[in-house]
């Protein structure tokens, strides 16, 4: 019962909070599920996202950027993801070839028809059957993360986060039935219980 499932959104938005708790529900089911995230989950990704989130006095450019994600992306779908899938589990990812699309795409303005066409390269054009996208005010989500530590995207300025998340909309938008669109300022059980009713959906339509 392969099934692929993505979280996306921008910082602050509840993905880790959504995916884990979808995980766990999966998990108590005896569902076989993998949860994974980007990027990382390989060695080689855990390094590239030390590189691209923390490195300091380093000018990171968007195409570097560009190739860095999609370096990680490559490796974690050819060691995590595909075997997973042909082993028959529920694959969750904490972001995936979304992000960089509208990070470097529309947040950082790289040429959309480049970004994808790596992005497919890199996932051997390996799409989810659903993708959640968190949704809320880039300032109610920046709000819940307080005073705690920000990596170089979290940084950036509140207009880089704008753009981001109409960029999100503008792809969840162009594929319907793909994306699930979640108001992410409503409570976790509420947000968790919009989602697995998705989810189930989908289970029982394979069988499962």
């Amino acid at each position: 019962m392969s099934l692929f499932i993505t979280f996306e959104g921008g910082e602050g938005g509840g993905k880790s909070v959504q995916a884990k708790a979808l995980y766990r529900k999966l998990a108590k089911m005896a569902i076989p599920v993998l949860l994974t995230h980007e990027p990382g989950g390989t060695p080689f990704g855990r390094r590239i996202s030390r590189w691209l989130k923390w490195a300091k006095d380093t000018d990171i450019s968007p195409l570097t950027e560009l190739m860095l994600f999609n370096a990680s992306r490559a490796q974690l779908v050819n060691d995590v993801i595909q075997p997973a899938q042909k082993s028959g589990q529920v694959v969750i990812s904490d972001r995936y070839a979304d992000s960089t699309t509208v990070y470097q795409g529309y947040g950082r303005g790289l040429d959309l028809a480049m970004v994808k066409s790596v992005n497919k390269a890199a996932t051997q054009g390996l799409t989810p059957d659903l993708t959640v996208l968190l949704d809320a005010p880039v300032e109610v989500c920046f709000a819940r993360k307080g005073t705690e530590k920000r990596d170089r995207f979290e940084q950036e300025a509140i207009a880089f986060h704008r753009r981001v998340r109409e960029g999100y909309l503008k792809l969840a938008a162009d594929e319907p039935r793909r994306w699930l669109v979640v108001d992410a300022s409503q409570s976790k059980a509420k947000i968790a219980d919009i989602i697995w009713k998705k989810v189930n959906q989908l289970l029982s339509s394979r069988g499962g």
